[in-house]
């Protein structure tokens, strides 16, 4: 019994998300999880104390929106993915959330150690994984290079093989050029590109075989399946 899984275009531990992040621990709970909120700032690991003070602080306001216990995991380095005192946080919590940043940075920095391992223990027993922007392009088989845009992709985490996704979608393509907006675009034949837009994520929840958009705005899919936009409320089968 897998837990549910939630990709999101941006908006993590803003006010206008609490209502959604509260369904994604409510989830967690219900498959008798603890009501703890674990905030992963691992993609920013590379920016400035203040930013990951920011994302520390962020998390905090929201957790106390939500009334759930908060874990802030400085989880920079792949030493601090081996630190067993973060990997005990993980385990049996309701909600593990992954932020934005360096999606590569991220997947390189998690894979192999005892914190994924964790995660993926505790997301497989019923817990809920979330990811936003860098978190969510992660989740995914391949994760594109699209800053340096000759470089291959590089390794995602592999929990949905056959997705790759566009975090940002209604605002991405203004602050990228040309060349990284095509290497974006062009997705390997059997995958499934999706667009998620600001403000909005792609959820599935545990036992069900639908995923749902649940935000503001729109989900885009863009090759593998029949290209369409879906609203809050829509579904679809991936």
């Amino acid at each position: 019994m897998s837990g549910s899984i939630a990709l999101v275009g941006s908006g993590e531990f803003l006010p206008i998300m609490s209502e959604f992040e509260k369904s994604l621990i409510d989830d967690g709970v219900k498959n008798n999880k603890a009501p703890t909120y674990i905030q992963i700032p691992t993609a920013a690991g590379q920016e400035s104390e203040d930013r990951l003070k920011y994302w520390e602080n962020l998390g905090k306001s929201q957790a106390e929106i939500l009334n759930v216990e908060p874990h802030f995991l400085p989880i920079y380095t792949k030493e601090d993915a081996h630190n067993p005192e973060f990997v005990n946080k993980i385990k049996n919590s309701a909600l593990m959330y992954m932020s934005g940043g360096d999606p590569h940075y991220l997947a390189n920095t998690l894979i192999d150690t005892p914190v994924w391992q964790a995660i993926q223990e505790n997301w497989i027993t019923g817990a809920s994984l979330a990811g936003c922007s860098a978190g969510a392009m992660a989740m995914c088989g391949e994760i594109p290079n699209f800053r340096f845009t000759k470089s291959p992709p590089t390794p995602g985490f592999n929990l949905l093989p056959n997705l790759r996704v566009i975090p940002h979608f209604d605002k991405f393509f203004r602050w990228i050029p040309d060349s990284a907006a095509k290497v974006l675009l062009s997705a390997p034949e059997g995958t499934t590109l999706i667009g998620i837009d600001e403000l909005t994520a792609l959820v599935k929840r545990t036992n069900q075989h639908e995923w749902f958009v649940q935000g503001e705005a729109q989900v885009h899919i863009l090759q593998g399946a029949p290209k369409q936009q879906l609203l809050h409320g829509d579904q679809i089968k991936l």
